[in-house]
Protein backbone atom coordinates (compact mmCIF):
# COMPACT_ATOMS: atom_id res chain seq x y z
CA UNK A 1 0.00 0.00 0.00
CA UNK A 2 1.18 3.51 -0.72
CA UNK A 3 0.64 6.18 1.90
CA UNK A 4 1.37 9.85 1.67
CA UNK A 5 2.99 11.74 4.54
CA UNK A 6 -0.35 13.12 5.68
CA UNK A 7 -2.07 9.74 5.70
CA UNK A 8 0.22 8.43 8.43
CA UNK A 9 -1.15 10.82 11.05
CA UNK A 10 -4.72 10.59 9.82
CA UNK A 11 -5.55 7.78 12.24
CA UNK A 12 -8.66 7.59 14.36
CA UNK A 13 -9.22 4.10 15.74
CA UNK A 14 -12.19 4.15 18.17
CA UNK A 15 -11.51 3.05 21.73
CA UNK A 16 -14.11 0.31 21.36
CA UNK A 17 -12.17 -1.18 18.45
CA UNK A 18 -8.94 -1.06 20.43
CA UNK A 19 -10.62 -2.77 23.36
CA UNK A 20 -11.92 -5.47 21.04
CA UNK A 21 -8.40 -6.07 19.68
CA UNK A 22 -7.06 -6.66 23.20
CA UNK A 23 -10.04 -8.80 24.20
CA UNK A 24 -9.57 -11.10 21.22
CA UNK A 25 -5.83 -11.28 21.85
CA UNK A 26 -6.23 -12.26 25.51
CA UNK A 27 -8.86 -14.85 24.59
CA UNK A 28 -6.38 -16.49 22.22
CA UNK A 29 -8.32 -15.51 19.09
CA UNK A 30 -6.50 -12.39 17.89
CA UNK A 31 -8.04 -10.40 15.06
CA UNK A 32 -4.93 -8.27 14.54
CA UNK A 33 -1.61 -7.65 16.28
CA UNK A 34 -2.02 -5.21 19.19
CA UNK A 35 0.26 -2.16 19.30
CA UNK A 36 1.89 -0.67 22.39
CA UNK A 37 3.98 2.43 22.89
CA UNK A 38 5.80 1.89 26.17
CA UNK A 39 6.81 5.15 27.78
CA UNK A 40 7.76 6.74 31.06
CA UNK A 41 7.97 10.38 32.22
CA UNK A 42 11.37 10.88 30.58
CA UNK A 43 9.53 11.56 27.31
CA UNK A 44 8.08 14.63 29.03
CA UNK A 45 11.08 15.74 31.08
CA UNK A 46 13.63 15.44 28.27
CA UNK A 47 11.50 17.03 25.55
CA UNK A 48 11.83 20.83 25.74
CA UNK A 49 8.65 21.24 23.71
CA UNK A 50 6.72 19.58 26.54
CA UNK A 51 8.83 20.49 29.58
CA UNK A 52 8.53 24.24 29.12
CA UNK A 53 9.34 24.87 32.80
CA UNK A 54 12.71 23.17 32.48
CA UNK A 55 12.12 20.73 35.34
CA UNK A 56 15.29 18.72 35.94
CA UNK A 57 15.38 15.02 36.68
CA UNK A 58 17.03 15.78 40.02
CA UNK A 59 14.16 18.01 41.10
CA UNK A 60 11.64 15.48 39.80
CA UNK A 61 13.35 12.63 41.62
CA UNK A 62 13.72 14.38 44.97
CA UNK A 63 10.55 16.46 45.31
CA UNK A 64 7.20 14.63 45.66
CA UNK A 65 5.14 17.60 44.52
CA UNK A 66 7.20 17.95 41.35
CA UNK A 67 6.90 14.23 40.66
CA UNK A 68 3.12 14.38 40.98
CA UNK A 69 2.72 17.46 38.81
CA UNK A 70 5.10 16.16 36.15
CA UNK A 71 3.40 12.79 35.91
CA UNK A 72 0.00 14.42 35.58
CA UNK A 73 1.23 16.43 32.60
CA UNK A 74 2.89 13.32 31.17
CA UNK A 75 -0.33 11.30 31.59
CA UNK A 76 -2.29 14.03 29.87
CA UNK A 77 0.13 13.86 26.94
CA UNK A 78 -0.38 10.10 26.77
CA UNK A 79 -4.16 10.41 26.86
CA UNK A 80 -4.36 13.09 24.19
CA UNK A 81 -1.41 12.34 21.87
CA UNK A 82 0.60 9.13 22.35
CA UNK A 83 -2.41 6.87 22.68
CA UNK A 84 -3.66 7.93 19.25
CA UNK A 85 -0.88 5.81 17.77
CA UNK A 86 -1.30 2.57 19.72
CA UNK A 87 -4.06 0.43 21.19
CA UNK A 88 -4.37 2.28 24.47
CA UNK A 89 -7.55 4.35 24.89
CA UNK A 90 -7.61 7.99 23.86
CA UNK A 91 -9.23 10.51 26.18
CA UNK A 92 -9.20 11.50 29.80
CA UNK A 93 -9.40 8.63 32.32
CA UNK A 94 -11.86 8.45 35.18
CA UNK A 95 -8.95 8.92 37.56
CA UNK A 96 -5.26 9.72 37.19
CA UNK A 97 -2.57 7.41 38.53
CA UNK A 98 0.89 8.47 39.62
CA UNK A 99 3.70 6.47 41.20
CA UNK A 100 7.15 6.65 42.76
CA UNK A 101 9.37 6.75 39.68
CA UNK A 102 12.78 5.15 40.23
CA UNK A 103 13.86 4.85 36.59
CA UNK A 104 16.67 2.27 36.41
CA UNK A 105 18.67 3.21 39.50
CA UNK A 106 16.54 1.57 42.19
CA UNK A 107 18.53 -1.63 42.57
CA UNK A 108 22.01 -0.14 42.30
CA UNK A 109 21.05 2.68 44.69
CA UNK A 110 19.79 0.15 47.22
CA UNK A 111 23.07 -1.76 47.01
CA UNK A 112 25.03 1.42 47.72
CA UNK A 113 25.60 3.25 44.45
CA UNK A 114 25.37 7.03 44.37
CA UNK A 115 22.75 8.52 42.05
CA UNK A 116 24.13 10.99 39.51
CA UNK A 117 22.08 13.53 37.58
CA UNK A 118 23.56 14.52 34.24
CA UNK A 119 22.07 17.22 32.05
CA UNK A 120 19.80 15.81 29.38
CA UNK A 121 19.93 12.28 30.78
CA UNK A 122 17.92 10.01 33.05
CA UNK A 123 19.42 9.40 36.50
CA UNK A 124 22.31 6.95 36.58
CA UNK A 125 24.89 5.42 38.87
CA UNK A 126 28.58 4.65 38.56
CA UNK A 127 30.48 1.51 39.65
CA UNK A 128 31.57 1.70 43.27
CA UNK A 129 33.44 -1.57 43.89
CA UNK A 130 36.17 -1.35 41.32
CA UNK A 131 39.73 -2.57 41.67
CA UNK A 132 40.81 -3.78 45.09
CA UNK A 133 37.48 -2.61 46.53
CA UNK A 134 35.71 -5.63 45.01
CA UNK A 135 34.82 -7.19 48.38
CA UNK A 136 33.15 -4.07 49.81
CA UNK A 137 29.73 -4.96 48.41
CA UNK A 138 29.46 -7.95 50.72
CA UNK A 139 29.40 -5.63 53.74
CA UNK A 140 25.98 -4.41 52.63
CA UNK A 141 23.11 -5.67 54.82
CA UNK A 142 20.51 -7.09 52.45
CA UNK A 143 18.41 -8.85 55.11
CA UNK A 144 16.14 -5.91 55.99
CA UNK A 145 15.56 -4.05 52.73
CA UNK A 146 12.69 -1.82 53.87
CA UNK A 147 14.16 -0.58 57.15
CA UNK A 148 16.98 1.56 55.78
CA UNK A 149 18.58 2.91 52.67
CA UNK A 150 17.03 3.66 49.30
CA UNK A 151 13.93 1.46 49.55
CA UNK A 152 13.04 2.92 52.94
CA UNK A 153 13.52 6.44 51.58
CA UNK A 154 11.24 5.71 48.64
CA UNK A 155 8.53 4.34 50.93
CA UNK A 156 8.66 7.66 52.78
CA UNK A 157 8.49 9.42 49.39
CA UNK A 158 5.41 7.35 48.55
CA UNK A 159 3.73 8.27 51.83
CA UNK A 160 4.31 11.95 51.13
CA UNK A 161 2.82 11.60 47.62
CA UNK A 162 -0.27 9.96 49.11
CA UNK A 163 -0.61 12.78 51.62
CA UNK A 164 -0.29 15.44 48.94
CA UNK A 165 -2.90 13.90 46.62
CA UNK A 166 -5.63 13.15 49.16
CA UNK A 167 -7.71 16.20 48.26
CA UNK A 168 -6.13 16.95 44.89
CA UNK A 169 -7.81 16.74 41.51
CA UNK A 170 -6.51 17.29 37.99
CA UNK A 171 -8.95 18.35 35.31
CA UNK A 172 -11.76 17.53 37.75
CA UNK A 173 -10.59 13.93 38.21
CA UNK A 174 -9.19 12.30 41.35
CA UNK A 175 -5.58 11.16 41.65
CA UNK A 176 -4.41 7.80 42.96
CA UNK A 177 -0.84 7.00 43.99
CA UNK A 178 0.03 3.44 42.95
CA UNK A 179 1.76 1.54 45.78
CA UNK A 180 5.51 1.63 45.46
CA UNK A 181 6.60 -1.93 44.78
CA UNK A 182 9.87 -3.64 43.97
CA UNK A 183 9.05 -4.91 40.49
CA UNK A 184 12.02 -7.22 40.13
CA UNK A 185 15.65 -7.17 39.13
CA UNK A 186 17.71 -5.78 36.29
CA UNK A 187 19.60 -9.07 36.46
CA UNK A 188 22.76 -10.37 38.13
CA UNK A 189 25.09 -9.67 35.20
CA UNK A 190 23.71 -6.18 34.61
CA UNK A 191 23.86 -5.33 38.31
CA UNK A 192 27.37 -6.74 38.60
CA UNK A 193 28.37 -4.37 35.81
CA UNK A 194 26.76 -1.53 37.77
CA UNK A 195 28.80 -2.50 40.82
CA UNK A 196 32.14 -3.49 39.25
CA UNK A 197 32.02 -1.87 35.84
CA UNK A 198 33.70 -3.61 32.93
CA UNK A 199 35.99 -5.40 35.38
CA UNK A 200 33.19 -7.88 35.92
CA UNK A 201 33.71 -9.24 32.43
CA UNK A 202 37.27 -10.05 33.48
CA UNK A 203 36.01 -11.53 36.77
CA UNK A 204 33.93 -14.04 34.84
CA UNK A 205 37.11 -15.45 33.31
CA UNK A 206 39.89 -14.79 35.83
CA UNK A 207 37.98 -15.06 39.09
CA UNK A 208 34.84 -17.14 38.45
CA UNK A 209 34.41 -17.95 42.15
CA UNK A 210 34.14 -14.25 42.94
CA UNK A 211 31.81 -13.72 39.98
CA UNK A 212 29.50 -16.43 41.30
CA UNK A 213 29.60 -14.98 44.81
CA UNK A 214 28.73 -11.52 43.51
CA UNK A 215 25.86 -12.73 41.34
CA UNK A 216 24.55 -14.87 44.22
CA UNK A 217 24.64 -11.85 46.51
CA UNK A 218 22.84 -9.67 43.96
CA UNK A 219 20.23 -12.37 43.36
CA UNK A 220 19.54 -12.83 47.08
CA UNK A 221 19.25 -9.07 47.52
CA UNK A 222 16.70 -8.96 44.70
CA UNK A 223 14.71 -11.87 46.13
CA UNK A 224 14.71 -10.28 49.58
CA UNK A 225 13.48 -7.00 48.10
CA UNK A 226 10.59 -8.56 46.21
CA UNK A 227 9.54 -10.68 49.19
CA UNK A 228 9.73 -7.72 51.57
CA UNK A 229 7.49 -5.59 49.36
CA UNK A 230 5.08 -8.46 48.87
CA UNK A 231 4.74 -8.79 52.63
CA UNK A 232 4.47 -5.02 53.10
CA UNK A 233 1.64 -4.63 50.60
CA UNK A 234 0.01 -8.01 51.15
CA UNK A 235 0.14 -9.16 47.54
CA UNK A 236 2.24 -11.31 45.21
CA UNK A 237 3.37 -8.58 42.83
CA UNK A 238 6.90 -8.31 41.52
CA UNK A 239 9.46 -10.84 40.44
CA UNK A 240 10.19 -9.59 36.92
CA UNK A 241 13.54 -10.53 35.42
CA UNK A 242 15.74 -8.65 32.98
CA UNK A 243 19.44 -8.92 32.26
CA UNK A 244 20.47 -6.83 29.29
CA UNK A 245 24.19 -7.40 29.86
CA UNK A 246 24.04 -11.09 28.95
CA UNK A 247 24.40 -9.80 25.40
CA UNK A 248 28.10 -9.46 26.29
CA UNK A 249 28.75 -13.14 27.01
CA UNK A 250 28.81 -16.37 25.04
CA UNK A 251 26.13 -19.04 25.13
CA UNK A 252 28.52 -21.38 26.94
CA UNK A 253 29.29 -18.79 29.60
CA UNK A 254 25.59 -18.02 30.01
CA UNK A 255 24.84 -21.68 30.70
CA UNK A 256 27.73 -22.16 33.08
CA UNK A 257 27.83 -18.86 34.95
CA UNK A 258 24.49 -17.10 34.75
CA UNK A 259 21.70 -19.60 34.14
CA UNK A 260 21.89 -21.02 37.71
CA UNK A 261 21.29 -17.55 39.17
CA UNK A 262 18.39 -16.83 36.83
CA UNK A 263 16.91 -20.21 37.74
CA UNK A 264 17.23 -19.60 41.47
CA UNK A 265 15.58 -16.19 41.19
CA UNK A 266 12.62 -17.40 39.13
CA UNK A 267 12.13 -20.68 40.99
CA UNK A 268 12.03 -18.76 44.27
CA UNK A 269 9.64 -16.00 43.21
CA UNK A 270 7.62 -17.70 40.47
CA UNK A 271 7.62 -21.42 41.29
CA UNK A 272 5.77 -23.52 38.74
CA UNK A 273 4.63 -20.47 36.81
CA UNK A 274 5.22 -19.41 33.21
CA UNK A 275 7.73 -16.57 33.18
CA UNK A 276 8.73 -13.58 31.11
CA UNK A 277 12.01 -11.76 30.57
CA UNK A 278 13.07 -8.39 29.24
CA UNK A 279 16.27 -8.37 27.15
CA UNK A 280 17.15 -5.18 25.29
CA UNK A 281 20.42 -6.20 23.70
CA UNK A 282 21.61 -8.62 21.05
CA UNK A 283 20.85 -11.65 23.19
CA UNK A 284 18.70 -13.81 20.92
CA UNK A 285 21.36 -16.56 20.89
CA UNK A 286 20.36 -17.20 24.52
CA UNK A 287 16.59 -17.22 23.98
CA UNK A 288 16.15 -20.92 23.22
CA UNK A 289 18.14 -21.90 26.32
CA UNK A 290 16.16 -19.46 28.47
CA UNK A 291 12.88 -20.78 27.07
CA UNK A 292 13.77 -24.45 27.49
CA UNK A 293 15.57 -24.24 30.85
CA UNK A 294 13.57 -21.56 32.68
CA UNK A 295 10.03 -21.96 31.31
CA UNK A 296 10.18 -18.41 29.97
CA UNK A 297 7.28 -18.00 27.56
CA UNK A 298 7.34 -14.20 27.11
CA UNK A 299 10.26 -12.32 25.56
CA UNK A 300 10.39 -8.54 25.43
CA UNK A 301 12.97 -7.60 22.80
CA UNK A 302 14.65 -4.26 22.22
CA UNK A 303 17.28 -4.81 19.56
CA UNK A 304 17.11 -5.37 15.80
CA UNK A 305 16.27 -9.06 15.65
CA UNK A 306 15.24 -11.51 12.96
CA UNK A 307 11.63 -11.90 14.02
CA UNK A 308 10.87 -14.68 11.57
CA UNK A 309 13.82 -16.73 12.81
CA UNK A 310 12.86 -16.01 16.40
CA UNK A 311 9.36 -17.33 15.81
CA UNK A 312 10.66 -20.46 14.10
CA UNK A 313 13.10 -21.10 16.93
CA UNK A 314 10.74 -20.47 19.85
CA UNK A 315 7.53 -21.80 18.31
CA UNK A 316 4.02 -20.39 17.92
CA UNK A 317 3.04 -20.43 21.61
CA UNK A 318 5.70 -18.01 22.92
CA UNK A 319 4.65 -14.38 23.34
CA UNK A 320 7.13 -11.99 21.72
CA UNK A 321 7.15 -8.23 22.11
CA UNK A 322 9.14 -6.16 19.65
CA UNK A 323 9.09 -3.78 16.77
CA UNK A 324 10.70 -0.77 15.19
CA UNK A 325 13.98 0.09 16.85
CA UNK A 326 14.04 3.34 18.79
CA UNK A 327 16.86 4.84 16.71
CA UNK A 328 14.74 4.50 13.60
CA UNK A 329 11.65 5.80 15.38
CA UNK A 330 13.62 8.83 16.52
CA UNK A 331 15.67 9.60 13.42
CA UNK A 332 14.03 7.84 10.46
CA UNK A 333 11.42 9.06 8.05
CA UNK A 334 7.80 7.95 8.35
CA UNK A 335 8.25 5.88 5.22
CA UNK A 336 11.27 4.09 6.74
CA UNK A 337 9.38 3.37 9.96
CA UNK A 338 6.40 2.09 8.02
CA UNK A 339 8.63 -0.15 5.92
CA UNK A 340 10.40 -1.61 8.93
CA UNK A 341 7.12 -2.33 10.74
CA UNK A 342 5.70 -3.91 7.59
CA UNK A 343 8.74 -6.19 7.21
CA UNK A 344 8.41 -7.32 10.83
CA UNK A 345 4.72 -8.10 10.47
CA UNK A 346 5.30 -10.09 7.27
CA UNK A 347 8.31 -11.99 8.66
CA UNK A 348 6.31 -14.90 10.05
CA UNK A 349 6.21 -13.47 13.57
CA UNK A 350 2.38 -13.54 13.58
CA UNK A 351 2.24 -17.34 13.48
CA UNK A 352 0.28 -18.47 16.52
CA UNK A 353 -1.05 -14.96 17.18
CA UNK A 354 1.40 -14.35 20.04
CA UNK A 355 3.02 -11.11 19.00
CA UNK A 356 2.66 -7.54 20.28
CA UNK A 357 4.13 -4.76 18.17
CA UNK A 358 5.86 -2.10 20.23
CA UNK A 359 8.72 0.36 20.27
CA UNK A 360 11.95 -1.56 20.74
CA UNK A 361 12.52 -0.73 23.54
CA UNK A 362 10.89 2.16 25.43
CA UNK A 363 9.93 5.21 23.45
CA UNK A 364 12.63 7.90 23.65
CA UNK A 365 11.91 11.61 23.99
CA UNK A 366 11.22 13.71 20.90
CA UNK A 367 10.02 10.95 18.56
CA UNK A 368 8.02 12.64 15.77
CA UNK A 369 4.31 11.92 15.87
CA UNK A 370 4.48 10.98 12.19
CA UNK A 371 6.82 8.09 13.03
CA UNK A 372 4.65 6.74 15.81
CA UNK A 373 1.69 6.99 13.44
CA UNK A 374 3.61 5.20 10.68
CA UNK A 375 4.26 2.15 12.89
CA UNK A 376 0.60 2.01 13.90
CA UNK A 377 -0.57 2.46 10.32
CA UNK A 378 1.63 -0.43 9.19
CA UNK A 379 -0.04 -2.66 11.77
CA UNK A 380 -3.49 -1.56 10.69
CA UNK A 381 -2.48 -2.46 7.12
CA UNK A 382 -0.52 -5.68 7.72
CA UNK A 383 -1.23 -6.81 11.27
CA UNK A 384 -4.33 -8.89 10.58
CA UNK A 385 -4.16 -12.35 12.13
CA UNK A 386 -5.39 -15.37 10.22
Amino acid sequence: MNHSFTNFTNIDVPNQEKEAVWKAFHEGKPSRVPVLLVTNPRIYLLDPRLNERGITFERYFTDPTTMIETQLQYNLHLAQVINRYCDNPVGLPEKWTVYVDNQNVFEAAYLGAEIHYRQGQVPGTVPFCEGKNKEAIFDRDITRPLTRGFYHQRLEFYARMVELTQNMTFMDRPIEVIPYAFAGTDGPVTMAMNIRGTEFMTDLILDPDYAHRLMSFITEAAINGVQAFRAYWGNEEGGKLADDSIQLISSKMYREMVLPHHRHYLDTLKPGQPRGIHLCGDATRHFKTIHDELNVVEFDTGFPVDFGQLRRELGPDVLIYGGVEIALLLNGTPQEVYGRAKSILLSGIKEGGRFILRDANNLPPCVPEENMAAMYRACLDYGECE
